[in-house]
């Protein structure tokens, strides 16, 4: 059985609640964020926080990114965006070019798209060898468990929407001449080849979810609701991992 569900959220909230629980969300991850930075409490610095997300095209990655990182200082938060591998990347091992982009003790770093590609669209699409992608499973896993280890917090979300709710974000986007630029002829492409994505996602999420790094699926048809729901579960990870480490928050 599928893990990603219908795209629906799990409760019923209005966007007036909505909007008044991420800003909520966003003071807590505000207090974490200075916390961790060393900006505030008895710590100098504290342990590196990586967000990772990956989602369908048009599954609000971009909203959800930007209402995590509004409420920080942005000299202490980095987000990248990761897209094709160039001549030059593809040069070295396909985890290689993300090391630099890793955050330190103290920092904290956003990654929109990841290593998960190896699996998803890298597999889907045949740009990886069915031994590469096959091999990745356990060199993505190793390497994560390589980092959470080393202290890392890591919170990894799959934004899902349903088809029909991809659709209509879509049709949108191609009637908004300040949007249009967002919807490419290969989103399209992807759209005809859901199911295949469909079942890369589901072995992504079966063969990549350890205890250290879990996958967070974040129904995404409402929006409001997606939004909130990342901001506290990156809250509730730094929360865990600081009541580990008997550090107050």
């Amino acid at each position: 059985m599928s893990r990603l569900g219908s795209g629906e959220p799990p409760i019923e909230i209005s966007k007036k609640k909505a909007v008044a629980r991420l800003e909520e969300a966003q003071q807590r991850m505000l207090r974490l964020r200075l916390l961790l930075g060393g900006q505030i409490g008895d710590q100098k610095i504290g342990p590196p926080l990586c967000c990772v997300f990956e989602g369908w095209d048009a599954s609000g990655k971009g909203g959800a990114i930007k209402r995590l990182v509004a409420p920080l200082d942005p000299r202490f938060v980095r987000v990248s965006q990761f897209a094709a591998p160039t001549y030059d990347e593809k040069r070295h091992h396909f985890l290689w070019r993300f090391w630099p982009k890793l955050p330190g003790w103290g920092g904290m770093a956003v990654f929109d798209r990841s290593w998960y590609g190896r699996v998803l669209v890298e597999r889907v699409e045949g740009f990886a060898s069915k031994e590469q992608w096959s091999r990745a499973y356990n060199e993505i896993v190793e390497f994560e468990r390589t980092l959470v280890h080393e202290g890392m917090i890591m919170v990894k979300f799959w934004m899902h929407v349903s088809p029909e709710e991809q659709l209509r974000r879509f049709e949108d986007r191609s009637g908004d001449p300040l949007r249009q630029w967002k919807l490419t002829d290969e989103d399209w492409r992807n759209r005809e080849k859901r199911p295949s994505y469909e079942a890369a996602i589901d072995e992504m999420l079966e063969r990549t979810d350890p205890t250290w790094a879990p996958w967070h699926v974040i129904p995404g048809n409402d929006k409001h609701y997606a939004r909130f729901a990342v901001v506290e579960a990156v809250c509730d990870a730094v929360e865990a991992e600081l009541t580990k480490r008997g550090i107050k928050y």
